[in-house]
């Protein structure tokens, strides 16, 4: 499981494990025996308590390659920095994406804006 993802997260969003203990509700002895790795196998409603408090899901802490064996290193770079994102962060970035796939300019030819992704 992807339990070092957890200490990134906290880091990109400026945060120290004292407020993220505040904020989840899990005590600070248990979010730093899952930072060092001594516990490999938290509980789910710890997990949850964390992920909410990052913006994250459960889903992000998974540390199994891309479903998609068909990703670019450049796909999978973008995927890991939307990881990054909080929820408001996501929000924009799919704004983004669902402009740039609006304009025939910045599409491969023919596509229009047929990858789209909705908000």
């Amino acid at each position: 499981m992807g339990l070092d993802k957890i200490a990134l997260y906290k880091k990109a969003l400026g945060m120290t494990t004292d407020e993220l203990s505040a904020q989840s509700g899990v005590p600070i002895g248990t979010l730093n025996k899952i930072l060092s790795g001594a516990t490999k196998d938290p509980k789910l409603e710890t997990l949850k308590a964390i992920a909410r408090v990052l913006g994250l899901s459960l889903n992000d802490f998974d540390d199994r390659p891309y479903s998609h064996s068909t990703l670019s290193p450049d796909e999978a770079g973008l995927l890991d920095n939307y990881q990054l994102l909080n929820a408001a962060g996501k929000d924009k970035a799919r704004e983004y994406v669902s402009d740039l796939t609006g304009n025939d300019k910045y599409t491969e030819k023919g596509t229009g804006s047929e990858g789209s992704v909705s908000a």
